[in-house]
């Protein structure tokens, strides 16, 4: 059994076991059930950066990044530095996230913000905008082209925009819908958790030209962005380059304001 499947299998019972707490119902009476959403997709297509800045704390495969940081710093600095949006990790067992990060983040930023989570019940989805998210991630990997269907249909429901992760063509081909805003090329593999940025650059040829093209993981370098605006990539989700920063405020502005030269 790989970490995916393991991580899969404990969303599972956590979905069920929230269900079992929290109705629906209660979560369409959020105060933030009926916000307006802020467009990430509009956001990338007009930056000049396209920096999704991610607030992650640990990961299966690196483990520790950084637990020094609060929230409050993280989403403030990624705001006041430039970052086209934000993304939350709100998964808890093996990312170090929560729902309370996006609901925190909400409150305190006024830039789109992207729940990245492992997403497999309409539930999350659901739960998604009740807690302040404007983009819910789906990852096509661990979803069906019918489960990718009915979850994006139902986040544009709700106003909410989708970005659908992919690592090959084949899960490119079956997610391809009109419900989607944008494709994230995800440079690692989640059973290995390799990382290759020529993921990004020999799929773009193949993301038509609707969705705006996002590359995700292992984005280090203004010259890797630089290389990957060339095949008409808009959006690059950086995290862990950002949260293990020392000097984080300084070191985000710095790279943010490099590619707006």
């Amino acid at each position: 059994m790989t970490i995916l499947d393991k991580i899969i299998n404990n969303k599972r019972q956590e979905v069920l076991l929230k269900k079992s707490i929290i109705p629906i119902s209660q979560l369409e009476n959020s105060v933030l059930f009926d916000n307006t959403t802020i467009s990430l997709s509009n956001n990338l297509r007009t930056s000049t950066s396209g920096i999704i800045a991610e607030h992650k704390r640990r990961s299966p495969s690196k483990g520790e990044i950084n637990y020094n940081l609060n929230i409050k710093e993280v989403v403030k600095g990624y705001q006041n530095a430039g970052a086209s949006g934000i993304s939350i990790l709100t998964d808890g067992t093996y990312f170090g996230g929560s729902l309370d990060d996006l609901l925190l983040a909400r409150a305190l930023v006024k830039l789109p913000l992207l729940r990245k989570e492992f997403i497999i019940d309409e539930y999350q989805v659901i739960e998604s905008k009740a807690f302040g998210a404007d983009v819910i991630l789906l990852i096509a990997s661990i979803l069906t082209q019918k489960e990718i269907k009915n979850l994006s249909e139902l986040a544009q429901s709700l106003a909410l925009e989708v970005l659908l992760e992919i690592h090959d063509e084949a899960e490119l081909n079956k997610s391809l819908l009109p419900s989607l805003n944008m494709i994230g090329v995800n440079n690692r593999n989640l059973k290995t958790f390799e990382v290759d940025l020529e993921i990004s650059t020999k799929l773009a040829s193949k993301i038509p030209s609707d969705f705006v093209k996002v590359s995700e993981s292992g984005i280090e370098s203004i010259a890797s962005i630089k290389n990957l605006q060339k095949f008409d990539y808009q959006g690059f989700l950086i995290g862990e380059n950002f949260m293990k920063s020392t000097h984080f405020d300084t070191n985000v502005k710095e790279f943010i304001s490099k590619l707006s030269l």
